[in-house]
């Protein structure tokens, strides 16, 4: 045994190390040329497809991609419209689409929910779009905004401020859940047959009531209640009243209460349901 300098030592031991790290780096070199000849073809390829998903900023976005996807639309157009009646611009918008819709022969399902049935332009616009061939049906729950044409794209609201964003589905999983969503609400619902009557049938009532009772419980206020429903303030808080005066509650709390153990408001649907109408 020599002793011999450590540089030696060191030149002897890391030369290998070094070979093998400069023939690493050639291959990580070689394999990312060939990962972007890849990537040029991979998106070459999704370039001529549709994005599944495309979110639409603004009013003026979200109209556009929306007129231009039920202009194509050919076989059937579902909408839920929550909230109650509509403004009169948007009225006029919607009628003019939709009798050009139904005028080539395209089916035209919607659901609204019962409060429109008290408003008297969404009133004037379901009887003319029902006597060009639409069907419309009314729900007394809770909905999101939802559109969806011949069941290949929908587009659905992306927060309670629905003119602010809007997203554009076109994943055929989503688009296929979403529809079978609509199509539970539309056979839960009660059709519009007259919308030139200002009568409602006593279900309706009952069904408005049972929602609004059900949010009592829930511990929403009327001015929340009111606007997820689409009806005033004050007409929720006459519901509440006479429900309270009918159970002798003092108090919202006492009213929550009562209707939560008293069997007031059971499961099942109809009039008898919620005990009648008030």
């Amino acid at each position: 045994m020599e002793p011999v300098p450590p540089h030696a030592a060191a030149f002897a031991v890391l030369q290998p190390l070094q070979e093998e790290l400069t023939a690493m780096r050639r291959k990580e070199r070689s394999l990312m040329a060939a990962f972007s000849l890849f990537e040029e073809v991979y998106t070459d390829t999704r370039r001529g497809e549709q994005q599944p998903f495309t979110l639409h900023r603004g009013e003026a976005a979200i109209n556009g991609a929306l007129v231009a996807a039920v202009d194509t639309c050919q076989e059937e157009l579902l909408t839920a419209q929550p909230g109650g009646g509509r403004r009169a611009d948007d009225l006029a918008q919607a009628l003019e689409r939709d009798m050009r819709l139904l005028a080539r022969g395209t089916r035209q399902r919607t659901v609204y929910q019962h409060t429109v049935r008290h408003h008297r332009p969404t009133l004037a616009y379901i009887s003319q779009i029902t006597e060009a061939g639409a069907e419309v049906r009314t729900l007394a729950e809770v909905f999101e905004r939802l559109i969806i044409c011949d069941r290949k794209v929908a587009f659905i609201p992306v927060s309670d401020d629905r003119g602010t964003a809007a997203l554009e589905v076109r994943h055929p999983a989503m688009v296929r859940f979403l529809a079978r969503s609509f199509d539970r609400d539309w056979k839960r619902s009660i059709p519009v047959e007259d919308p030139d009557s200002a009568l409602r049938p006593r279900v309706i009532v009952s069904d408005i009531q049972r929602t609004i009772l059900q949010a009592v419980v829930s511990g929403e206020t009327d001015e929340s209640i009111a606007r997820r429903l689409g009806m005033s303030r004050r007409s929720v808080a006459e519901h509440v009243r006479k429900v309270s005066e009918h159970l002798g509650s003092g108090s919202r709390a006492q009213l929550g209460y009562l209707l939560a153990t008293s069997g007031f408001l059971p499961d099942g649907p109809g009039p008898e349901a919620a005990g009648g109408t008030l």
